[in-house]
Parts: C-alpha cells; sequence; structure tokens
C-alpha cells in the first residue's frame, strides 16, 4: 500500500473492551475486559468469579455508547446449573439493557473435555446467526478434573488438550471479534517454592491459604490475562475476636496482562451486582 492510501484505509482502532458494569474495575482493567483474546478469573469457590461472569453477559448486551458490545453471549457451564434466577435478579438492575435480555443469553452445559472440542467448531455458524460477541466458559478446570491420570503420559496429553482449545478459542475471539472469559479453580500450595511463578506473579493468598491457579504453568501459557479474586477475613473492634466481629473483605487483582500492571481493586457483592471500591 502506497503511503497516500493510509488516509483512504487507516489502521485498526484500539481493541474493543466489555465494560465490567462498574467504573472502578474497568479502571482496573483500563476500560473492560478486551476482545480478541481470552481472560481468565482465578478463585476459590464463593468468591464471586460466577457472579461476575453474570455480570458480563448483562453489560455485552449494552451499546457500545454504553460499554457494551450491543450482542448477545453464550454461556456454557460444566459445574452446576446455571444460575438462571441471580441473572433474573441482576437484570432488574442494569439500565440501558433492552427488552427481554435473557433471551440474548445462550447456555449450553458442557460434560467433558471432549464436548467442548465437538462445540467449539460449531461457532463459526452460532456467532454470526446469533450475533454472540461474549463466550463465558464457567469453569475450565471442573472438565479435566478426573479426566486424566497423573502420570508424565497422561499429563502431555492434558496439557495437548490445553493448547487445542485454547487455540480454537483464540482464533474464533479474533475471527470474530469476541471477548472469551474462562473462570479457574485454586489449588492450596504446600511449598511455594516448588510452583514456578508465572508472569508478574507473586505468591496468591484466599482465605488465609496459600493458593494458586488450577491446571498448571502450561494452561497458564493458553490465556492472554489473568485476573484473581480473593477474599480476607478481618477483625473489626476490639472485641474478642468471635465470628461476630469478623467481616469479609474481597479484591481483584491482575496478575498477568500484556496490556495492563500488577494492580489490584477491592470489591463489594450486592443485590444490584458486583461494584468496585475506591480507596
Amino acid at each position: 500500500m502506497k503511503p497516500e492510501g493510509l488516509l483512504r484505509h487507516p489502521l485498526p482502532t484500539q481493541t474493543p473492551k466489555l465494560t465490567l458494569g462498574c467504573p472502578a474495575l474497568d479502571c482496573l482493567l483500563d476500560g473492560g475486559v478486551p476482545c480478541d483474546s481470552i481472560t481468565e478469573i482465578v478463585a476459590e469457590s464463593g468468591t464471586g468469579k460466577t457472579q461476575l461472569s453474570l455480570q458480563l453477559l448483562l453489560t455485552a448486551q449494552l451499546p457500545v455508547s454504553h460499554g457494551g458490545l450491543s450482542a448477545s453471549s453464550l454461556y456454557l457451564h460444566s459445574e452446576f446449573p446455571f444460575p438462571s434466577r441471580r441473572l433474573h435478579q441482576l437484570s432488574f438492575h442494569r439500565p440501558h439493557l433492552p427488552n427481554n435480555p435473557l433471551d440474548r443469553i445462550f447456555v449450553e452445559p458442557l460434560h467433558s473435555v471432549d464436548h467442548l472440542l465437538d462445540l467449539l467448531p460449531r461457532l463459526d455458524f452460532l456467532v454470526p446467526k446469533l450475533n454472540i460477541k461474549l463466550i463465558v466458559i464457567d469453569s475450565i478446570a471442573a472438565l479435566f478434573r478426573g479426566e486424566f491420570e497423573n502420570t508424565p503420559l497422561e499429563l502431555k496429553r492434558r496439557s495437548g488438550m490445553f493448547f487445542k482449545i485454547s487455540s480454537k478459542l483464540r482464533f474464533h475471539a479474533r475471527k470474530f471479534g469476541l471477548a472469551v472469559v474462562l473462570t479457574n479453580q485454586v489449588v492450596d500450595v504446600m511449598d511455594s517454592s516448588d510452583h514456578p511463578r508465572v508472569g508478574n506473579s507473586v505468591s496468591l493468598c484466599s482465605s488465609g491459604r496459600r493458593v494458586c491457579a488450577a491446571l498448571g504453568l502450561s494452561w497458564a501459557n493458553c490465556v492472554n490475562t489473568r485476573l484473581f479474586m480473593w477474599r480476607e477475613e478481618e477483625r473489626v473492634g476490639e472485641e474478642d475476636g468471635s465470628s461476630e466481629n469478623m467481616q469479609m473483605r474481597r479484591f481483584i487483582r491482575v496478575v498477568f496482562a500484556p496490556h495492563l500492571p500488577d494492580s489490584s481493586c477491592e470489591f463489594v457483592i450486592r443485590r444490584e451486582g458486583i461494584f468496585g471500591i475506591d480507596r
């Protein structure tokens, strides 16, 4: 292309991002969850990763002028029935949503790794037909639980599955401009010296335990952005430390990302959704 042709064919603009539905959380991610890549949310059970995923299903329907993608979502769940009641509750507290927002969320249960691999080729048909711009898999770790033995051959085969799944997800993310969000679990770390650091990560703690993301280093190389959510109990007042005088605080952190520094933000879970706290 000649130099003058650049004026007629401008360079691509900044990667679109999906709002998390909260200015403080969007600020943490420099505008929201990026499209064209894979974002992983790591947390122990009960911390809020599924609730944040549900919130994204709704914000994806917002007009672009409000940080959304004006599109539908595909939610693939592997651990429990789809929490439709909570999603319905969240939808009442989100302004600017289209009518009947639940009709724009397509839900599919996942039973195994092979089930996911069988479904991914169908995205070429489903994404444009249903105007899907967000894919959520909750959770990726549950698909691999119990399917592979702890032998060198099985671990090698498992790593191959990691790269196969992530490459297909990344291909579709770039082809259709999708935001792909995966949730992952944590495992306890018995000796931090035995676990390599990933990116700019240091030891992670949640509920007073040292933890790391499930699926290991091979899987960590398959995602573009890793977010870690954790919780801490904090004693309040000057009483005897009984449970009545403890409060739960929750935080979210950027562990690694190609476009973000290591940073964190406190958040709360309310009836209306997840909201960051400015300090």
